[in-house]
């Protein structure tokens, strides 16, 4: 199982940047020259403009560009900067002046760390012909505590000018290492696969076993020879290979074929080889790029979308994902515990939900699993928040159909409040309030955490989704999206903020007097906000902790500004108590009508106002207008009967 890159994309490169770089007089110019006419000069001037080696000079038929430089202090500014453009370095010593040895990790390997060069390194020892015979010590002895410490060095290579020797070598490697780097697969230190590669490799791996028998046939190792390197493999060749993998690890190799764990065993074995093409070929033939990712063509669907439109999961989508569900719940318990999502998730390059504002959003089991529910909960907030990741991970994880099949834009909510019904599946609601006021045991509860009286406030957005079951049946997703007070301001100094909420709730602590003032100066600041941007969007208030009495004036002062703006009375709830007053169905109810339950300032009022005068005004003159045409074409008809 082998082969050249060939006619690769290598990663979308088409030119290689090679920076040498090192003392004075460690042979760098000489190097150059010697590798692009294959003969050594007689004469090289100080410093040689950019070399370059046709694309024919090495297998992988990708050109390099080689810049000289200068170590002058004068020119130590364009050093700099050709460093900065640099796809790999190659740093030069000379063989016969130990004390540029030293130098390479007393000045230039930190130097180039200093500068945030990181790139592949090719350490190059020029010179050989003229090292003293009597010295005795490897390449490897000298060379191996300071690739320990540099960990960005790539290989190390002596060559003579001269002579001749291994000079074409020298360019080889550091294209090598840019083209099939090291670092994306392997981790030198532990000697082991990089997790995201085998993460990727796991995938393939699983692409390529048709019957899922959990092992690769003679058959299907042929199949995938062929699709990576373009030529069957020998059956003494197949053979060859799992008996190599068998001696080496058992487990390796069962009778079916080649298992997981071999397959794994093979790219180690080629990487410790150095035969990193190979791995990269399959990579990059299988769509990855060389961060270990599926390339961005490999998903064209476009998610452009007007600000008031969102993104949800199609059928196909949903009923993928409750087959990957079920394929993954191994015990049966209907949830998915912390391993069994990390073995779904294992061929994606990590878990997506790992950290905020995926983590603890949705509802988990007493073991901490999973539901069905709470499992699709966090694909449809992935899938609002962010929908190319969400695309990138169905495929991650199976889905073979077409990409834009998975994923649908929803109706702008503008046409939605015109037909006066929201067909979307997914709601976003924005939940507003002073400090204290009862927010998170809000969220808390929509997860059916048990509430605390511990306080604890919110300093970022998070967020948290469930499913709503509706009373006449049928599901709705809803996503709580908590604002924090201090963060209100930002949110709308952007004019595009409300675009994304279906529908936004305030809530107070119905015992505090200077929480609901505070509550009802937020509505007020969201509903201008709203009006003015044209992104107006239903709102409902919840009085929260209904546990403790209220405050003296609380009925007059909520009856009041219900009133003035147009909306349903404060919807009383305590957490506590674990009285909820159907508030989350109240909310999809709200976020189903969007053409209801919009508060009105007096500034939006009068605007309105104003404008129906002015349309009335219009509607009049046009009339006048009309009229006193038909009057002059009567007029001149009469005159010309006349």
């Amino acid at each position: 199982m082998a082969g050249s890159a060939g006619n690769l994309s290598l990663g979308g490169r088409t030119n290689v940047r090679i920076v040498v770089v090192g003392d004075p007089g460690t042979g760098k110019s000489s190097l150059i020259v010697t590798a692009a006419a294959e003969a050594f000069p007689g004469n090289v001037p100080p410093v040689l403009p950019p070399t370059r080696l046709p694309a024919d000079f090495y297998p992988d038929r990708v050109p390099l560009t080689i810049i000289d430089t200068s170590s002058s202090y004068n020119s130590i500014g364009k050093l700099f900067e050709e460093l900065k453009h640099a796809d790999a370095v190659v740093l030069t010593y000379a063989c016969d002046r130990p004390e540029t040895l030293d130098r390479l990790s007393t000045f230039w390997l930190p130097e180039l760390r200093r500068l945030e060069v990181k790139v592949p390194v090719i350490v190059v020892g020029c010179k050989l012909d003229l090292r003293d015979d009597n010295q005795q010590v490897s390449l490897e002895q000298v060379m191996s505590p300071i690739m320990q410490q540099f960990r960005e060095i790539e290989t190390c290579i002596e060559c003579s000018a001269v002579n001749q020797i291994q000079v074409p070598e020298v360019f080889y490697y550091a294209q090598k290492a840019v083209l099939h780097p090291t670092a994306p697969l392997f981790d030198q230190e532990t000697q082991t696969l990089k997790p995201r590669c085998v993460r990727a490799l796991k995938r393939i791996f699983i692409l390529c076993d048709h019957d899922r028998d959990g092992a690769l046939s003679d058959a299907e190792l042929n199949d995938f020879q062929v699709k990576c390197f373009n030529a069957p493999l020998q059956p003494s060749e197949i053979v060859g290979v799992k008996r190599v993998v068998q001696e080496k690890l058992p487990e390796g190799v069962n009778s079916r074929g080649l298992t997981l764990t071999g397959f794994l065993f093979l790219h180690a074995l080629f990487i410790e080889k150095g035969r990193l093409e190979t791995t990269w070929t399959v990579l990059r033939k299988f769509g990855y790029d060389n961060d270990i990712k599926l390339r961005d063509d490999l998903f064209p669907v476009s998610f452009k979308r007007a600000p008031d439109q969102s993104v949800e999961l199609t059928i196909e989508a949903v009923e993928f994902l409750k087959g990957i569900f079920n394929l993954f719940d191994i015990d049966g318990d209907g949830a998915l515990r912390p391993a069994e999502l990390d073995d779904l998730f294992s061929t994606s390059p990590e878990s997506p939900w790992g950290e905020a504002p995926y983590k603890d959003a949705a509802e988990k089991t007493a073991l901490d699993g999973l539901s069905l529910d709470g499992f699709l909960s966090e694909w449809a907030l992935m899938t609002l928040l962010d929908p190319a990741c969400t695309l990138a991970n169905l495929i991650y994880i199976g889905y073979v159909g077409d990409p834009a099949s998975a994923l649908r834009i929803t109706r702008r909510r503008r046409l939605d409040r015109k037909k006066q019904q929201s067909e979307r599946s997914v709601f976003q609601c924005f939940v507003f309030g002073p400090k204290n006021a009862g927010k998170s045991a809000l969220l808390n509860s929509f997860l059916g955490r048990p509430f605390s009286e511990n306080y604890s406030p919110t300093i970022s957005d998070r967020y948290t989704v469930n499913v709503v079951d509706q009373l006449g049946g049928g599901k709705k997703t809803l996503i709580l999206r908590e604002i924090p007070e201090d963060g209100v301001k930002t949110l709308l100094s952007n004019k595009e903020s409300l675009a994304a909420c279906d529908i936004a709730i305030f809530v107070h602590d119905s015992s505090d007097e200077s929480s609901w003032r505070k509550a009802t100066e937020l509505l007020l600041e969201v509903a201008s906000h709203g009006e003015d941007s044209g992104f107006e969007v239903p709102c409902l208030i919840v009085a929260a902790k209904d546990d403790l009495d209220p405050y003296p004036l609380a009925i007059q002062d909520s009856t009041r500004v219900s009133q003035d703006m147009g909306i349903d009375a404060p919807i009383p709830v305590s957490m506590k108590l674990g009285d909820f007053n159907s508030i989350f169905r109240r909310i999809i109810s709200a976020a189903e009508h969007p053409n209801l339950s919009i508060p009105e300032t007096e500034a939006g009022r009068n605007r309105k106002h104003y404008h129906q005068l002015v349309n009335r005004s219009l509607m009049f003159v046009s009339v006048a207008i009309v009229g006193l045409a038909a009057y002059r074409v009567y007029a001149a008809r009469k005159s010309a009967s006349g």
